[in-house]
């Protein structure tokens, strides 16, 4: 990790700089704090955040081929890159979750890596915004999925349900 602060002096910097500007990223808040960006996410104050233990990383993505479309973001060396359309179905074989989308995103993820994964729900540039955050040992964010939008740029309802229902699930 990043810091050497405690999760509680985290969570009230995190609290003071999301009072401030309601609308900075996680990983702007990560950054203006000298944070990881789990440790800013799960420091979120506790309407925005839901932390779950990674070992749920499976169970979760499993769900995800039954949303529709999303955006599924990776962060690499300051670099975006975004992929929008259905989350692909996937297995596990040979330490992989294997996705197996036929075109556009696919991939092998290590999902004994993710240690952490975070259910976020806060404002982005003024817009409601929902994600889920795969994170690993070393506080880094493996890849982000937001929820889709319609063509009027809105959250698609049945999504944020869905979202809502699955970060309950988790929690029980």
């Amino acid at each position: 990790m990043y810091t050497t602060c405690t999760f509680e002096e985290a969570k009230q910097k995190v609290a003071e700089l999301c009072q401030a500007e309601p609308s900075l990223s996680v990983t702007d808040i990560a950054t203006r704090l000298s944070l990881s960006e789990a440790e800013a996410s799960l420091a979120l104050p506790e309407e925005m955040v839901t932390a779950i233990a990674g070992e749920n990383a499976e169970l979760i993505l499993s769900q995800l081929p039954e949303w529709g479309n999303v955006t599924t973001i990776t962060n690499s060396f300051g670099s975006i890159f975004e992929f929008k359309g259905p989350f692909p179905k996937g297995k596990t074989a040979h330490g992989y979750y294997n996705i197996m989308g036929k075109a556009g995103l696919h991939g092998h993820l290590k999902l004994d890596l993710i240690t952490d994964i975070a259910f976020v729900s806060k404002l982005f540039h003024g817009t409601e915004t929902h994600h889920i955050a795969f994170f690993n040992q070393d506080g880094n964010c493996v890849f982000r999925v937001y929820l889709g939008r319609d063509k009027a740029r809105n959250l698609i309802p049945e999504q944020i349900e869905a979202f809502n229902t699955l970060k309950l699930s988790m929690t029980k």
